[in-house]
């Protein structure tokens, strides 16, 4: 569960690596390190968290989509918000073409993509160590593990799990289901084409998959790590939260409900790996839950009952 995380997302694994490097770099050069993130969310939480913690500035720039609750999480860790663009991909031009140009010249300006470094990959891929860990603590033989399902909006989470499984031997072939919404689609899309999309337009409730096109090791990784690309609705993904949080009574995005939907109304998606027994194992990522609030459940729940109440009048 890495809504578990001090952030409240997984992120905070590679971002807060990324940061203490570029932190200790600036300091060997003589200068204050300013840390820069553009995220509708999670991603420039683990920034302003780990920036806090390292006593340098963080300016993130949010699109006008994001959630208040995830707005006031960012200024409780000090950071300085600006809000534009109509979704991520434009408030990440704005972050890098305006506020980081305009920066001064003596400090170390850190930029933080929310799922494009090497290094944000390597500090998610420890996810994939702690699960080996845990199943040699516990004896269980990793030749149980069938699959890892987990979402997808630019590739970072993917990625991450990806190099974790290449330097654990024994679960190097785990097949991965990389779920997004059918409105947030770029990785089927990219894998349609055999080529990074760029989606001009993204109208959806999962702010958080909201990337208008994936990494390009992304795409590379899939044609060489077994990979399910798979699509569900935004509702299904909002039932997915709703699920969870009827049964655990912890908030998640939509974003890990596109996920934890596989494992309630759409098992069916499962049988991608194959004819699973009971001593199998399929490993949920549950990756942040950082944007959501009770109201937000309340307003899910509405949405599920009206759309149910317009499939009984068709």
């Amino acid at each position: 569960m890495e809504t578990e995380q001090p952030s409240g997302s997984f992120k905070l694994r590679g971002i807060s690596k990324l940061i203490e490097q570029s932190v200790d770099k600036a300091k060997r050069k003589g200068k204050k390190a300013h840390v820069f993130s553009s995220s509708g969310g999670n991603a420039g939480l683990a920034s302003a968290y780990a920036s806090r913690h390292h006593q340098v500035p963080c300016t993130v720039v949010l699109p006008i989509t994001s959630k208040q609750v995830a707005i006031d999480k960012l200024k409780s860790y000090d950071a300085e918000v600006i809000i534009h663009g109509a979704h991520w991909g434009e408030a990440d031009e704005y972050l890098k073409k305006t506020v980081i140009s305009k920066a001064a010249a003596e400090i170390e300006a850190v930029y933080c993509h929310p799922f494009e470094n090497e290094m944000l990959w390597d500090g998610h891929g420890d996810l994939v160590d702690e699960i080996y860990e845990q199943l040699t603590e516990q004896q269980v033989d990793p030749a149980r593990v069938k699959g890892i399902v987990l979402s997808v909006g630019g590739g970072g989470l993917y990625n991450g799990v990806v190099t974790g499984l290449r330097r654990n031997q024994d679960l190097k072939n785990v097949p991965i289901m990389a779920m997004e919404t059918i409105q947030t689609n770029s990785f089927s899309e990219a894998v349609k084409a055999n080529k990074v999309v760029t989606l001009h337009k993204i109208e959806t409730i999962v702010t958080s998959l909201a990337a208008p096109a994936i990494s390009t090791t992304t795409l590379e990784y899939s044609k060489v790590h077994p990979t399910f690309v798979e699509q569900v609705d935004d509702l299904e993904a909002v039932k997915g939260s709703l699920d969870y949080y009827d049964r655990l009574g912890a908030l998640i995005e939509p974003a890990c409900g596109a996920t934890i939907v596989t494992a309630t109304s759409r098992q069916d998606l499962l049988g991608k790996f194959g004819d699973l027994n009971k001593d199998d194992i399929i490993i949920f990522i549950v990756c942040g839950g950082s944007g959501v609030s009770e109201a937000d459940i309340d307003k899910y729940r509405a949405l599920v009952l009206a759309a149910n109440e317009n499939e009984s009048h068709a």
